[in-house]
């Protein structure tokens, strides 16, 4: 197997030309793949930091200890004053010693006040506490920047109006796909499916499986990118494969070759904001259809290709319910990304 390294311990990595893209073609915020939690709970909730916890910023000390909390909630907390450390408010920078007293002040869970909205949804399963959607491409998962209305969240609201709120503005939402990426996502409906599905998104206990149309014939059978992402330091609204990012690890398998593009089943170990799509430029092959990391025109360029969007799908999706039983899922290639492989095999 071929993997693909890149070292933390210089300060930046030499990434090919096609990671470096002009423009973004969506506004989704944070790490697609990661989970996103709410508020559980409300009181008070003393944390003491170990030795293990020395020097560890004040936030993520926090959003680890409770993971049912999403960091940049916690931030918020800290920001009003709500988080202290022995019975001072700090800065989300502030350092752990061990011996010292956390106390989070968890507020009351707020009523949310998006709008329910009766969009169709490809519901794959559903019980009380999830719910499994075939997302469509061109559906955004959650209100942003540009997309006030009309997301995954608005469907949900209106199919499941019991769905969690939980003090977040992203009722169910555990993890995301990018906008034009298609295929499985899961959602909770209930607060103990929640803290479940972001345990094992913490643990990485997730399996996530994607189908991906890349540029260029892949050599190696299978192959692991092992190569930190982090934001671009020259265009903040990218990604880009820097050593000073977080950790990330993609694994691949050629399924199919075509003359000049590669079809690829990849799976990937952590979640990082576009990961699968800047591992893949990071080597030399992006994916099909991308205008932000596919700088090529033509048939497997990111514009003018033979799909309408990037060619990235959610084809598979395995976890527990809350109660341990291990379910998984599988989704077709839609029809949109068939008639582009049918042109490359034609």
């Amino acid at each position: 197997m071929t993997r693909h390294d890149c070292s933390s311990g210089s300060p930046s990595v030499d990434v090919p030309p096609d990671v470096w893209i002009d423009e973004r073609d969506d506004v989704e915020v944070g790490d697609p793949e990661e989970p996103t939690a709410g508020v559980g709970s409300e009181g008070i909730v003393e944390l003491r930091p170990t030795r293990d916890d020395l020097n560890q910023r004040l936030d993520k000390f926090v959003a680890t200890r409770l993971p049912e909390l999403s960091r940049s909630y916690v931030q918020q907390l800290i920001e009003r004053g709500l988080v202290q450390v022995d019975g001072v408010p700090r800065r989300r920078t502030f350092k752990m010693t061990p011996g010292e007293i956390i106390t989070v002040d968890l507020p009351p869970p707020v009523p949310d006040t998006l709008a329910p909205e009766p969009i169709p949804l490809a519901i794959v399963y559903e019980d009380h506490d999830v719910i499994v959607i075939d997302k469509r491409a061109g559906l955004v998962v959650h209100p942003a920047p540009g997309h006030p209305s009309g997301t995954l969240v608005n469907a949900l609201l209106y199919h499941a109006p019991e769905i969690s709120v939980a003090g977040t503005n992203r009722p169910g939402i555990v993890h995301r796909l990018d906008k034009d990426t298609s295929g499985l996502m899961v959602a909770a409906k209930s607060d103990r499916a929640r803290v479940s599905l972001v345990s094992q998104w913490n643990q990485r206990a997730v399996r996530k499986g994607y189908v991906a149309l890349v540029r260029g014939v892949v050599e190696p059978d299978e192959a692991t990118i092992d190569a930190p992402i982090g934001r671009d330091p020259l265009q903040r609204n990218r990604m880009a494969a820097i050593a000073a990012g977080r950790d990330a690890v993609t694994h691949f398998t050629v399924t199919e070759r075509f003359d000049g593009a590669t079809l690829l089943d990849v799976e990937i170990e952590t979640g990082r904001t576009h990961q699968i799509r800047v591992h893949l430029a990071f080597i030399g092959h992006p994916v099909v259809g991308d205008a932000v990391y596919n700088r090529s025109s033509g048939p497997t360029g990111g514009t003018r290709s033979i799909v309408p969007r990037q060619f990235l799908h959610s084809a598979r999706l395995a976890f527990r319910l809350p109660d341990g039983r291990p379910i998984a899922f599988e989704s077709a290639i839609p029809p949109d990304l068939r008639t582009g492989l049918g042109r490359l095999r034609t």
